[in-house]
């Protein structure tokens, strides 16, 4: 079995927005092809033309329905490795290929000592764990390791592959061992949470949750103002009354959330 560090000097991490994830995949994407000539290379595919195509992702999103009738929402989930505190896919390793690092937390696997025996994906309750059919060994996130700390890039692009690509800003990257970093304080201010906490494993990553409907909040301020029977009236009003009002970006999203809520 493979022992964990006493401690680690940072908590390096991703923080999620999952009210701002639009369902892209360019996280997804740009891991992928980041990662397939790197660190963590090579991330094969089986048949990825055929009519059962398959493959090591280290990055994956899926979307849930969530909420009935107006109330319902899309929400896009990304899953990858949360790099946790107390991992057990560290602990159940027999060779010590599976580690977690002192001096920032990340979770790794060295290939060159993975067997491929799946301990690891079998005591990860988050399913972040891919097995390489093609390389015989586990895969899984690292951060993009042979980035962040790669001086020949510009001090922007140290950044994992994902949170780079993500088009609207819904991934963070930082120190959540460090109280006063941004993503800490934006966990702090958003609300934001780990996943199953109920397992122990301390997750590193957090994930921010979904914000109320707009609609849904003018339809409830104008329910308390003037009673549920005008509370049509009262959000069409709060509607034109927000339409003209703000930046152009806000009249845009305004207008936006209009049509959507249709």
């Amino acid at each position: 079995m493979t022992a964990l560090p006493a401690g680690t000097n940072k908590q390096l991490g991703l923080v999620i927005d999952l009210d701002t994830c639009v369902g892209c995949h360019a996280c997804a994407t740009s891991c992928k092809e980041w990662n397939a000539g790197g660190y963590a290379a090579p991330l094969t595919d089986q048949d990825p033309y055929g009519r059962d195509p398959h493959g090591t992702w280290l990055n994956r999103v899926h979307a849930f329905e969530v909420g009935e009738g107006a109330e319902s929402r899309t929400v896009n989930f990304p899953r990858s490795c949360l790099h946790c505190e107390e991992p057990d896919c560290v602990t159940v390793c027999p060779t010590g290929a599976s580690y977690k690092r002192a001096e920032d937390g990340i979770v790794l696997v060295d290939p060159d000592t993975c067997i491929g025996c799946k301990l690891c994906s079998w005591a990860c309750p988050y399913g972040a764990r891919e097995y390489d059919y093609g390389h015989g060994v586990m895969k899984k996130c690292t951060l993009c390791i042979d980035r962040i700390y790669n001086d020949h890039l510009s001090p922007e692009d140290r950044v994992p592959a994902c949170v780079r690509a993500c088009p609207t800003g819904a991934r963070h990257f930082g120190d959540l061992g460090d109280p006063q970093s941004a993503v800490s304080q934006l966990v702090s201010a958003r609300g934001g949470f780990a996943l199953l906490p109920e397992f122990g494993y301390r997750p590193v990553n957090k994930y921010l949750p979904p914000r109320p409907r707009r609609d849904a909040l003018a339809a409830a301020a104008a329910a308390a103002e003037g009673g549920a029977g005008q509370t049509a009236g009262a959000s069409a009003t709060a509607a034109a009354a927000g339409a003209g009002a703000g930046s152009t970006a806000e009249r845009l999203f305004a207008w936006i959330d209009q049509m959507l809520s249709r």
